[in-house]
């Protein structure tokens, strides 16, 4: 194994989980922009994508349990709500994965860049005009809305190789008035079952993707997922330690400000 690969994606790694743990997003939309940046791409056809969306969305097995662990001691996870928003993630999070693998590497590339620049815009709009959060009184929308929720993050986990908890928080938060605490401890609940699932099943189908007329395969993202794992573990309990000591507005400002100007460098605008 390169060291130089190896001292990437660790660095990668501890910075995704430390900035996951302190701004609340999940570590992909770290990864998969950092990934893409210092290893690149070798083709207009962008099929490196595909292998950073497995390596990433197997740490994100990781970063879950390991903040479901948390979540659980604290008596947060409510199990009617996992058990109604899971069974519809863990399907379509399997259609996310087969959809992206109908298209070459670019176009999940470009899916990233735009789904960055929203969390950009949504990131802004929140930090203006706050979230209100609600308390368990507020809840509406029952069992169906909750399964429309899973549903509609599981595809977009699946096709953009994310975990799913940038999508999913938001949406119990404002569709659901689910309190904010609630919502991460079900998000992470929820990624326990299925970002394994999205994470298999993205590795099984590597070799559907060419890199320089050589077929992907799954050794090739766990080459990468493995230290990055190792360093978002260690990097999410720095970033536990520091969340109370650091202004989280500003930080989340300086994170959604740094994304943007990736996007627009994965694009080719800067």
């Amino acid at each position: 194994m390169d060291p130089q690969l190896v001292l990437i994606t660790f660095a990668i790694g501890l910075v995704a989980g430390a900035v996951g743990g302190l701004a609340g997003i999940g570590g992909s939309i770290i990864m998969l922009p950092a990934l893409g940046l210092f290893l690149g791409y070798s083709s207009g056809a962008k099929d490196e994508h595909h292998k950073y969306m497995a390596a990433a969305m197997v740490v994100n097995v990781v970063v879950a349990f390991s903040s479901f662990v948390q979540h659980r001691r604290a008596g947060a996870v409510r199990g009617r709500m996992v058990l109604a928003i899971a069974p519809a993630m863990m399907v379509a999070i399997v259609l996310g994965v087969e959809v992206s693998d109908r298209f070459d590497g670019s176009v999940a590339k470009m899916g990233l860049i735009l789904f960055l620049f929203a969390f950009c815009v949504y990131t802004l709009l929140t930090t203006v005009r706050q979230l209100p959060d609600h308390t368990e009184e507020d809840e509406r929308g029952g069992v169906p809305l909750l399964v429309g929720i899973g549903a509609l993050t599981g595809v977009l986990a699946g096709f953009l190789g994310i975990g799913g908890g940038i999508v999913m928080v938001p949406l119990l938060a404002v569709l659901g008035r689910v309190p904010l605490r609630l919502a991460i401890a079900a998000s992470a609940a929820v990624m326990c079952l299925s970002a394994p699932i999205g994470a298999v099943r993205k590795l099984s189908t590597l070799s559907k993707h060419v890199v320089d007329g050589v077929p992907l395969a799954w050794q090739d993202a766990m080459v990468l997922a493995l230290p990055m794992g190792l360093g978002a573990v260690i990097g999410a309990m720095i970033g536990a330690r520091l969340t109370h000591r650091l202004k989280l507005t500003y930080l989340r400002l300086a994170i959604a400000v740094v994304l943007a100007a990736a996007g627009a460098r994965m694009a080719g605008w800067a």
